[in-house]
């Protein structure tokens, strides 16, 4: 199991980030010093998880443990790297996957790190992110592809900024097994797989083309090795470069060989070859649809964005605050009161952190509930909590993985009346148990702040034995909170959670 480094001060700061993709799994390894970057390690393996989904959509063993043993050597070379900070991201085979979390727990005993699911729109952020590390400095709008296993990401953005993002339900891995499933390269064959993708982009195509671009840019191995094939053929082109005439005449090349044994030429990796006729059948739909004549293969991709935003996480530029703060602003949050109600939560949080064994993300999920656990009065104010937990769970939310959703999306239905049911084990981004204990703060900070007057706000003492919690008030409540606390004990001690309450 792979140990993560305590930072040490003689050192710069070592970031790792693996990409648990549906056709390659990718692992890359910085050293971060004064805002440089030096790239430690930089590697992939093709694994193919899309292709092991069978008819249920469920993994099969054979390529989870394939999939395992990548893994257990991308630990390796973690461990003698020692990584500081390390985070491990899967996309759309594992956000299918029927035993998806199955595999996650045997995968997270390779890396001993948890295994975050990212939504596709997420993954399209990412990769934006990733890729604009190649035109930072630059404003004008780009558009950006990327061709995964399972999924393809469609980006338009300015600068480093994205403009629309979109996940689309078609991957080179994908796609070789709906479409080219028995083997046969043919201009029927072909075109099924290119009208299937050109159906998948007509949702997105009038609004890019509006938005516009001045390049187009690929990432990722799908168009890499077009790129790479290409210049084979015609090495006048520049390196990266796909010219539409150039995917025409690739296109020809594929159909004529018939079979997909038979695919084999001068750029294509071996590994890649029964995946790239349905790939080239994606970029063609991507080039028909958004009127293509050129794009440029860069570098940048998912994994390059993971590790920036790990970087960012917690300082100013963190996306997951502007996210919060973007949602308490649609739905008309009064943003005072959450921030009474967050710093009244995090106090307490603070007096039970070492006796309850919390973790600091734990803190950070705790205030994070807190400033939008009343987003749901944007719908109605009727059962609002359980409003606000489906926004939470089936909102894109910037910054935050599938399992934080889901962990938000908790907190926020239990911080009042009755507390639902725990989730189970490996669903969201904390253990079901130290869940519930943020929610009993996140429910006592509720009541304290009831009269939403921040000169009458109440900081008791806590104690807490096990799951035994004690508020203790150095001085007479009023009767309305005494009251308002009671009834938080009965609901808490329904649950089977022993609450009291001491004042003199």
């Amino acid at each position: 199991m792979t140990q993560i480094q305590t930072p040490l001060s003689s050192r710069p700061l070592r970031l790792a980030a693996v990409d648990l993709g549906s056709n390659s799994f990718h692992l890359l390894i910085v050293e971060v010093d004064n805002g440089h970057f030096t790239e430690l390690e930089k590697c992939s393996q093709k694994v193919q998880l899309a292709a092991g989904l069978n008819d249920q959509g469920q993994l099969d063993e054979e390529v989870m443990m394939r999939a395992l043993k990548c893994l257990e050597g991308f630990g390796t070379l973690i461990d003698e790297h020692r990584v500081d900070r390390l985070r491990v991201v899967g996309t759309s085979a594992l956000r299918t996957a029927a035993n998806s979390i199955d595999f996650m727990i045997r995968a997270e005993q390779c890396l001993g790190q948890r295994i975050e699911t990212i939504s596709g729109r997420e993954e399209a952020r990412l990769i934006y992110q990733g890729a604009s590390t190649e035109w930072q400095n630059e404003t004008d709008h780009c558009l950006v592809a990327d061709i995964g296993g399972g999924s393809t990401e469609v980006i338009v953005g300015a600068g480093i900024r994205p403009l629309a993002l979109e996940s689309l339900e078609m991957g080179c891995v994908a796609y070789t097994r709906r479409f080219f499933g028995n083997g046969e390269i043919s201009e029927a064959t072909m075109q099924r797989a290119e009208q299937a993708a050109l159906l998948e982009l007509a949702n997105i195509t009038t609004h890019y083309r509006r938005l516009g671009w001045r390049r187009a840019i690929g990432t990722s191995g799908t168009i890499k090795a077009a790129a790479a094939t290409l210049r084979a053929i015609h090495p006048h082109l520049k390196k990266g470069e796909i010219t539409r005439e150039g995917l025409t005449e690739l296109r020809q090349h594929l159909i004529s060989l018939g079979h997909l044994d038979q695919v084999s030429m001068s750029g294509l990796k071996s590994n890649r070859a029964r995946v790239f006729p349905a790939g080239i059948a994606i970029l063609n739909a991507i080039f028909k649809a958004l009127k293509l004549e050129h794009m440029q293969h860069v570098n940048g991709a998912l994994r390059d964005g993971v590790l920036l935003d790990l970087l960012s996480r917690d300082t100013r530029h963190d996306v997951r605050y502007t996210t919060i703060e973007e949602m308490q602003r649609q739905y008309q949050v009064d943003g005072q009161h959450a921030e009474h109600v967050a710093a009244t939560a995090l106090t307490m949080f603070d007096q039970l952190q070492t006796s309850w064994h919390l973790s600091s993300e734990s803190r950070q999920l705790l205030e994070q509930a807190a400033m939008v656990h009343e987003i749901g009065l944007g719908v109605a104010h009727n059962r609002y909590h359980q409003h606000g937990s489906y926004l939470l769970a089936h909102s894109d939310m910037p910054g935050f993985s599938l399992p934080d959703q889901l962990a938000l999306a908790w907190l926020v239905q239990a911080h009042r009346r009755q507390l639902p049911e725990p989730l189970p084990e490996h669903r969201a981004a904390l253990p079901p148990a130290e869940l519930m204990r943020l929610a009993r703060l996140l429910r006592l900070a509720v009541v304290l702040c009831r009269t939403r007057d921040a000169a009458d706000i109440w900081q008791p003492e806590l104690r807490a034995d096990s799951e035994n919690l004690a508020l203790i008030f150095s001085q007479s409540v009023p009767e309305l909170l005494r009251q308002d606390m009671v009834l938080e004990c009965q609901w808490q001690q329904g649950a089977g959670l022993p609450l009291t309450i001491n004042t003199p």
